[in-house]
């Protein structure tokens, strides 16, 4: 990150503050260089409270840390960008941000979801579905993608839509699985569809 600019707003810069995950902007504060070094040392954001003229971590009351995922400053070195992992809503009144609206999206249980297969790779628990995959490798995990195509197809067939959407859910776990095995994740795939889509 380069050097902040603390004198264009008399010792202050605005921080925005945005959802690792969902990429949704969660509220605005402004930090002095004690606030943005807090920062840094805690992993946790904190603020310059202009109004109770102090150094104030988020959460600190509710428990509803923002957990720093990342800083960057902007072009002009004066704004700063945080992404984070929220603990809890972000906003006072106890909605997800301080413009009312809701921080999730399904489709970023995806990315959850991978994260969480990745740990599973990683510590290999016994009594865990998913480490016996690994521990069976390519050819079983394979054939489980394969079962599941099928079944997923049988479901949409026979117009039997309840079973054609667990069954595609089994189907995208299982796929998710297999590109974990083979070291890809399934923002691999959305790449690939992504320059496909030009």
């Amino acid at each position: 990150m380069s050097q902040v600019d603390f004198e264009k707003m008399n010792g202050l810069v605005p921080a925005i503050i945005q959802d690792n995950n969902t990429n949704k902007v969660l509220m605005l504060g402004f930090m002095n260089e004690d606030a943005l070094a807090k920062t840094e040392e805690l992993g946790k954001v904190t603020f310059f409270s202009r109004t109770k003229n102090r150094l104030w971590t988020k959460g600190e009351e509710s428990g509803n840390f923002l957990n720093v995922v990342s800083i960057a400053s902007d072009c002009d070195n004066d704004t700063l960008l945080i992404k984070v992992n929220p603990v809890g809503p972000v906003c006072h009144t106890g909605s997800d941000t301080c413009w009312n609206e809701t921080n999730s999206e399904d489709v970023m249980f995806l990315k959850y979801l991978q994260d969480f297969i990745d740990k599973r790779k990683e510590e290999m628990p016994e009594g865990s579905y998913t480490t016996s995959l690994f521990q069976k490798g390519t050819r079983k995990i394979t054939q489980k993608v394969g079962e599941e195509a099928v079944e997923t197809i049988i479901g949409a067939m026979a117009n039997d839509d309840e079973n054609f959407l667990y069954e595609g859910a089994d189907l995208l776990y299982h796929l998710i699985v297999l590109l974990t095995h083979k070291g890809y994740r399934i923002e691999d795939l959305a790449r690939e569809l992504k320059k496909r889509h030009k």
